[in-house]
Parts: C-alpha cells; sequence; structure tokens
C-alpha cells in the first residue's frame, strides 16, 4: 500500500505532541542537494534548508563519505570519558576561523540551544556577575534559560508561566520599524538605569543578522558601539552564529562583517551539513572559567557530527562557497528587488550574503502576514520550500543550500514571481 502525505500527517498528529509544529502539510521520501522528493513522489525545490542547517545542501557526497568513515571505526565513547581526535581536530579549526585577535577555545555540544545556554554559563562564571542583555525580535532557543532571551512569547513560551528572570531586553536596530542605532544603544543605558548596573550584567547576546527575527542586518556602527559599551563595562558581547555562521552570510562567521569581535560566539545549524553539532568558541582565559565537569553532555561533540562538520570545513574551501554565497545573495536580492518594483507589497528587501529576506505590507503600510501565509502555500503547490519569519509573521526568508545551481534557484526565484503575480 502505497503512504500518502494525508495519512501520514494523521499518524503523525495522533502520535507526536501537538507543541511540535510543522510549516508544510508534507512528508520528505529522500533528498539530494536543493532538491526534496515527498512520499508521493512530487519533487520540491528547497529554499528552506532545514531552516538553514543545509548551507551544502542535502546529502554532500564528501560529507556522506566522511561520516561512513567515521562510522566504520565508532559512532561514540562521550568525550569525556574516552576522548577521540575529530573532536579536538574541529575545536582547534573553529578557534582560527572564530573573529577575534586572541586566543580561543571551544566546546562542542548538540544543538543551538544548548550552545547559548553554555554561552550564559560560561560568561556567568567568567565574570561573576548573572544578568543577561537580549534584544527584541531575538531567536536563541526553546529550552527554559534560552526562552527568557528569545523575543517572542507566541508560539515558544506561550502557556509556559515566567522564565528564568535576570534578563533584560533592548531593541534591536531596525529602522525600517522606526528604532534607530542611537534608539537601541539607549535602550541600554535605560536598562543600566532602570532596571540593573552594568556591574550586574554578564553579557550582551546578540544575532548579528536577527534569523527568525526577520533577517535583519545590524550595521558595523552599531556593533562597534554595542563593543565600545561591553569593554567599558566590563561585559561580554556574546555573538548568536547559530544562524549566520557557516558561510550563509558571505563569510564564514557574520562577525567578520561587523568589524569587531565578539568575546564568544556560538554556533550550529550548518556547521555539520545536516548532522548535529553545536559550540561556543571564545577568549581561552573566558572559556577557561568553568572547572572540570560543568561542561559537556552525553552526546556533546558526536564523532559523527564532528567528522561531518570537519568535512563542511573542506567543501567550502573546495567549491569556494563564501563567494558563491555572496553571488547567490546578488542573485536572489536582484531577483526580489525586480519584483518588488512592481509589487509594492514588497517593502523592504534585505540580507546579508546568501541571507535574504523580503518584507511584506498592506496598501495601508501594515505587516501582512496573510500575504505572506499565501504566498509561502501557493509556492508549495508550485514546487518549491519557502520559510516565513519575523516578529510580525510577514517576512519571507530565503535559505538555499549554497550548492543549489543558478539554474534552480532562477526556477525557485521564478516561482515566487508566479505567486505574487497570481496573488495580484
Amino acid at each position: 500500500m502505497s503512504k500518502s502525505n494525508e495519512s501520514l500527517m494523521q499518524r503523525r498528529n495522533a502520535a507526536v505532541a501537538r507543541g511540535v509544529s510543522q510549516i508544510h502539510p508534507l512528508v520528505v521520501q529522500r533528498a539530494e542537494n536543493a532538491t526534496v522528493w515527498d512520499v508521493e513522489g512530487r519533487q520540491y525545490i528547497d529554499f528552506a534548508g532545514g531552516i538553514a542547517v543545509l548551507n551544502t545542501g542535502h546529502r554532500h557526497p564528501k560529507i556522506m563519505d566522511a561520516v561512513k568513515r567515521q562510522m566504520e571505526l565508532f559512532t561514540h565513547t562521550c568525550f569525556q570519558v574516552l576522548a577521540y581526535e575529530p573532536y579536538i581536530e574541529l575545536c582547534e579549526k573553529l578557534n582560527q576561523l572564530v573573529p577575534g585577535d586572541f586566543a580561543k577555545k571551544t566546546l562542542l555540544v548538540t544543538t543551538g540551544s544548548e550552545a547559548l545556554e553554555n554561552a550564559v554559563k560560561i560568561a556567568r562564571a567568567a565574570t561573576g556577575r548573572a544578568g543577561v542583555i537580549a534584544f527584541t525580535g531575538a531567536y536563541h532557543g526553546r529550552t527554559m534559560m534560552t526562552l527568557s532571551m528569545t523575543g517572542k512569547v507566541a508560539p515558544y513560551s506561550a502557556g509556559m508561566g515566567l522564565m528564568p528572570g535576570g534578563v533584560y531586553r533592548a531593541q534591536f536596530p531596525c529602522p525600517l520599524h522606526g528604532v534607530s542605532d542611537e534608539d537601541a544603544i539607549a535602550s541600554i543605558e535605560r536598562i543600566f538605569k532602570n532596571d540593573a548596573q552594568p556591574q550586574d550584567i554578564a553579557a550582551i547576546v546578540i544575532e548579528p543578522v536577527q534569523g527568525e527575527g526577520g533577517f535583519y542586518v545590524a550595521s558595523p556602527a552599531f556593533m562597534a558601539k554595542l563593543r565600545e559599551l561591553c569593554d567599558l563595562h566590563g561585559i561580554l558581547l556574546v555573538a548568536d552564529e547559530v544562524q549566520t555562521g557557516a558561510g550563509r552570510t558571505g563569510s564564514f562567521f557574520a562577525m567578520e562583517q561587523m568589524g569587531v569581535a565578539a568575546d564568544l560566539t556560538t554556533f550550529a545549524k550548518s556547521i555539520a551539513g545536516g548532522f548535529p553539532v553545536a559550540g561556543v568558541c571564545g577568549r581561552a582565559e573566558v572559556m577557561d572559567a568553568i572547572a572540570p565537569g560543568g561542561l559537556g553532555g552525553t552526546y556533546a561533540g558526536s564523532p559523527l557530527a564532528c567528522a561531518a562538520a570537519l568535512a563542511v570545513l573542506e567543501v567550502f574551501e573546495e567549491e569556494n562557497l563564501l563567494a558563491r554565497s555572496r553571488t547567490l545573495g546578488e542573485l536572489i536580492g536582484g531577483r526580489l528587488r525586480e519584483i518588488a518594483v512592481n509589487d509594492k507589497r514588497i517593502g523592504d528587501v534585505r540580507g546579508l550574503g546568501a541571507m535574504v529576506a523580503c518584507e511584506l505590507f498592506t496598501a495601508e503600510g501594515h505587516p501582512h502576514a496573510e500575504l505572506t501565509a499565501q504566498v509561502v502555500a501557493k509556492a508549495r503547490a508550485k514546487g518549491l520550500i519557502l520559510l516565513s519569519c519575523g516578529q510580525y509573521g510577514n517576512v519571507i526568508r530565503i535559505l538555499v543550500p549554497l550548492t543549489a545551481t543558478d539554474l534552480e534557484v532562477q526556477a525557485g526565484m521564478d516561482i515566487i514571481a508566479e505567486c505574487f503575480a497570481e496573488l495580484a
């Protein structure tokens, strides 16, 4: 008996917790590079990339080969019990790749949320302080501490009561919505005046380009002011590069384009090409603030994921994917701007490298979440997988694999153009 999306979705709804959402009512059968096939044999161009996890595409041959070779040796020991070279080598390479002209050390874990949790732990231990400043529109994860930092209640923490305290919310600079760099810095100064003294703040945590928040890009000028503020008060600057890292923005880490370095950098998602590894990399003396036993986890830095991540780094070099990211960004941004010329509902096209989005508004200038959802649904019907995001649900984001061909990307952009035309 052949399986259908509908029958499997019925089974899913009966078996899987309601809180696990799903954007597209499809069940995948197989995938290759920038293409996925559902259980009914329907083919789709993938502009979602597993939410920025597949910068090197689905099942890149080099990554698959590296994981297969590691599987023949061993799959798990727990690094805290028996160490293995892939973990060590990956930390060595990340210490070189993460921005900052200072000695670094790295911790490997499994998920982006776990990386952010550990960044806060490390910052608290290194500074002897407990407070954290995060930003409006931020997304840092779904665990309890990261939910405090994530700047969106529904759906992430709705109905769960108050999250852990000691997290204060500053404004993320967004001129489109009336928040200048100066306004954002002033909002931090208000926290210092009204809520917590600077000497009570361990870390300021920021995404260089907001992910779930809407692909708003922090300016180098703002980052310089933030760095200056942190240095003045002995606060650690934490760059959440979970979504921006691994080449998505045209440099391996987005902070390379910001003119300043963070003290701690978190990474995950595309770093291992679809295998779960995440981590924190930062100043060696800060990373060493926690005594042995205070960091780690049973599956943290899985040998298979470390092997995959090392292969990802080779693929970036061999296929010149950083340059490809910049080229894709120009192609995608250019096509969106072409559509926007004749469609004033597209109020903004923005991004960094191949991290590109467009924001939709009504004729009255209000966020147009309804049109955004319609475009995503119509694109799926035409064979394109898209994602939306933003505090108002009115942003279409594009996270196509950097390994996708120009033909695939243009075909996907053609579908987006058709959707806007048909929904005029």
